[in-house]
């Protein structure tokens, strides 16, 4: 029989294996053929091999060692048989254990479906049959939508991440919070002090990781204290050391629990995962985590409603009211985008001003080859938006005369949130002699042509009846161009007369040096 570990305080930890919401409908996605059906290792094997065929998961040691594998990982065009796929995991054993689980691939898969658990998306258990949830099917059909629904993917996660808390049964810690929570009301709290304040600073959300409770009133204490000190300069040595305390560690704990994870590491992925929820923006150049006032109404639903910390006696009575639907917050009505077009355009214009041309030349790059981003804005805004942030940066640089509209959703200082909603072109341009369109997408398997290339076509043609007096045509740009996505874009102009010019990020950062105006992409 398996030992019960014995509950401590420990920082929040947010799953950096799941680190985006794409990959956690993919997973997801994976396991649904199996839902109904009793855990066993024979389905946690089906599971791996479902997920290393799809390339949502590989190994380093084995997979990425062997050149035939490594080609046909990185061919969009390639796919593994199903006995590569034996053959990998085979000898790709997975020196891991978690309790409840055979060591190996068993364990390996704890790992992996544990934070979707600890969201309510799904509930597992050897021996038991598996469950989806209704919102683990939401976010799953959110993508697999003809055009995904973003909208209803950040409520799916704020109705998950309002009622997470860091003492859930799936957790052995001591600290008893809701991390959202305690974040809106620290930031509530410093606004009723001084009606000017900008949130919390970014070194400041190491403590909420680390924070033991609910009260929030000696957060702000805490808080006030160290900026009475220290202002805003206050050093990580000085920040690691509060930390430590409020998790009653001594000097024995640091290499379990690191300075760089505590204040670096842990922070960008808590900004990351409060971001895909909307109600939160960023101030003062990604220094300040505050509330999004877009969202003002959810954000006060949310205090009214979820305040109170629930104790829970199993892990199935966590897992019913994480997964329970909030009818208020899974209502996907798109955002308002007219009344915030300024606030966009003037922000874009500000990033296009702050970074230089060679930043957002190697910042796509970074992107061409799925490499982290260093720059404290850019690292915790997700790689998809990220690439519509980027793209609309360079088009405002080079053509400056042009008006470059992107649809990606912002929070109230024109930052993206997340990428464009469905329906709507990635980016709109507006020039004298043209009026184009620029869709970018990170995907790069066969399914780019089929979840991309009508889409734009209809984009095209919408814009075409709208604006008939000028050039109107669409760029696209991927990391690579699949072959079907090409004979699709053929098709179009075959059959609609769309004109769609695709090119590699490679392409796109040589073509745009050259380029004097839009009109010349045509």
């Amino acid at each position: 029989m398996t030992k019960e570990r014995k509950a401590t305080r420990k920082p929040l930890s947010f799953s950096t294996t799941m680190r985006n919401p794409e990959r956690i409908a993919g997973f997801l996605n994976c396991i649904l053929p199996f839902e109904g059906q009793v855990l066993t290792n024979e389905i946690i094997h089906e599971v791996a091999v479902k997920l290393i065929s799809e390339k949502l998961y590989y190994t380093q040691k084995y997979e990425m060692k062997v050149p035939e594998y490594k080609r046909i990982y990185l061919n969009p065009d390639l796919s593994f048989t199903r006995k590569q796929v034996e053959d990998i995991i085979k000898n790709s054993p997975q020196e891991h254990k978690e309790a409840g689980f055979d060591k190996g691939w068993p364990s390996r898969f704890d790992t992996w479906y544990e934070f979707p658990q600890e969201l309510g998306f799904i509930r597992y258990e050897m021996g038991k049959p598996i469950i989806i949830s209704q919102t683990g099917h939401m976010l799953v059909d959110a993508f697999k939508e003809e055009i995904t629904n973003n909208d209803k993917i950040q409520a799916v996660f704020l109705n998950a991440l309002m009622k997470y808390q860091t003492n859930n049964p799936f957790k052995k810690n001591l600290n008893s919070n809701c991390p959202l929570i305690l974040t809106l009301e620290v930031i509530e709290e410093l606004k009723r002090i001084n009606e000017k304040s900008s949130g919390i600073h970014r070194q400041e959300l190491s403590l909420i990781i680390c924070w033991p409770d609910d009260n929030y009133r000696n957060l702000v204490s805490k808080i006030l204290e160290l900026r009475g000190k220290f202002g805003f300069n206050i050093s990580n040595e000085v920040i690691y050391e509060e930390c430590m305390k409020l998790l009653e560690a001594g000097k024995d704990k640091e290499n379990l629990y690191k300075m760089s994870k505590i204040t670096g590491e842990a922070v960008d992925e808590f900004i990351r995962k409060m971001r895909i929820t909307g109600i939160f923006s960023l101030r003062g150049n990604g220094r300040f985590l505050d509330e999004n006032n877009y969202e003002k109404d959810k954000i006060d639903h949310i205090l009214t409603h979820y305040s109170t910390i629930q104790d829970f006696r199993s892990k199935d009575e966590y897992f019913n009211y994480v997964s329970q639907i909030d009818s208020k917050i899974l209502q996907t009505t798109k955002s308002a985008i007219a009344d915030r077009s300024e606030i966009k355009e003037q922000a874009l214009n500000k990033w296009a001003k702050v970074f230089s041309r060679d930043e957002v030349e190697k910042e796509l790059l970074l992107l061409n080859r799925n490499a982290k981003s260093n720059n404290e804005i850019l690292r915790v805004i997700d790689a998809p938006t990220r690439f519509e942030f980027l793209t609309s940066i360079s088009l405002k640089q080079h053509f400056q005369d042009a008006r470059i509209i992107p649809n990606y959703k912002i929070d109230d200082e024109g930052l993206p949130t997340y990428t464009a909603s469905g329906g709507m072109a990635d980016i709109e341009c507006f020039d004298k002699d043209c009026k184009p369109i620029v869709e970018v997408t990170l995907m790069t398997s066969k399914v780019q042509g089929a979840n991309e290339i009508p889409g734009i076509t209809r984009h095209v043609l919408e814009r075409k009846a709208k604006y008939n007096d000028v050039e109107v045509f669409a760029i696209f740009i991927a990391p690579a161009i699949h072959s079907d996505a090409q004979y699709m874009i053929e098709f179009s102009k075959y059959r609609d007369n769309v004109d769609i010019i695709p090119l590699t990020i490679l392409e796109y950062i040589n073509t745009l040096k050259r380029k004097k105006a839009l009109f010349d992409f045509c």
